[in-house]
């Protein structure tokens, strides 16, 4: 990230054009630096910005879709790459908190659905942050987690230990095998495996 100063004025110049143009009804404050950081540690953030006001509430319906848009536009301004989008943080009326209590009480559901069941369970779909701070909810089960499904319907599954996680393909569209090689089938060499 550029200078975190001049990265919080740009910031703090798209609240104000939210705030004026987009006639949103909102106080603002953003924190840059040490002090952004986030003390649970869920977050690497660099720039904290908290709203509160008659509109804060659009922010977080939803499932908080709009913070999350916000964290997205904030991040292109900025130019980060994929994985620093995290380094931005959004907020309104407390709401990461209770989401993050929320998702504490989902992970300790699924750890009670696998030891019950010995079955994987499926948690609903969720951001990046959201699904990265359940892994950490998760991390200390004893049980194995990843994360399966695209684009919006991307979501942690938990396994029982010494469960066989299934590897996912990528898919590509319709058709073909979506490695540009018009189907002609895995190459012999080895390249190309993984996962994604």
């Amino acid at each position: 990230m550029e200078h975190i100063a001049e990265a919080a004025e740009k910031i703090a110049s798209l609240m104000k054009l939210l705030t004026t143009t987009g006639g949103l009804r909102l106080k603002f404050r953003i924190t840059a630096g040490a002090g952004a950081a986030d003390p649970d540690g869920f977050e690497r953030r660099d720039i904290y910005v908290e709203c509160k006001g008659p509109d804060a509430d659009l922010l977080t319906d939803h499932d908080g879709e709009v913070l999350r848009a916000l964290e997205h536009v904030a991040a292109k301004i900025l130019a980060l790459e994929s994985e620093e989008h995290d380094r931005v943080s959004f907020d309104a009326n407390g709401f990461k908190a209770e989401r993050a209590a929320d998702l504490k009480e989902a992970a300790e559901d699924g750890i009670d659905a696998v030891e019950d069941t010995g079955e994987p369970f499926h948690f609903a779909p969720m951001s990046s942050r959201e699904r990265r701070m359940l892994h950490m909810f998760l991390v200390d089960s004893g049980l194995q987690t990843a994360s399966s499904g695209e684009g919006p319907r991307r979501h942690v599954v938990l396994y029982p230990k010494g469960y066989r996680i299934p590897v996912e393909r990528p898919s590509f569209g319709r058709g073909g095998s979506g490695r540009g090689d018009r189907g002609r089938g895995p190459r012999r060499d080895g390249a190309g495996r993984g996962r994604y």
